[in-house]
């Protein structure tokens, strides 16, 4: 067995994810006001709109729809860490 092989074998298997999935909630926001300027810049037919407009439109879209689900993903993960009204915590059931 040379050293390679027992390199491959040691390291983790990476997958990478994409692109957006480390945005965070600021970087979701600024994905939605990317994507409200864009549809805004295809509306007034700006300079570097495409000629059929729906190209414009449908990529603003996905903009706006990365940004609304991972700043929604983003939201119920921070949701879920926090307890709920009815669960106690340690230091409220020391008091």
């Amino acid at each position: 067995m040379d050293d390679k092989a027992v390199e491959q074998a040691d390291e983790p298997n990476y997958v990478a994810g994409p692109w957006w999935a480390d945005l965070g909630t600021w970087g979701a926001i600024a994905l939605i006001a990317f994507g409200g300027i864009a549809t805004a810049w295809v509306f007034l037919r700006l300079p570097g709109t495409p000629q059929e407009s729906a190209l414009g439109y449908h990529g603003a879209a996905k903009l706006i729809a990365i940004g609304l689900v991972t700043l929604g993903c983003t939201l119920m993960g921070r949701r879920r860490g926090q307890p709920t009204a009815g669960e106690k915590t340690d230091e409220q059931e020391h008091a």
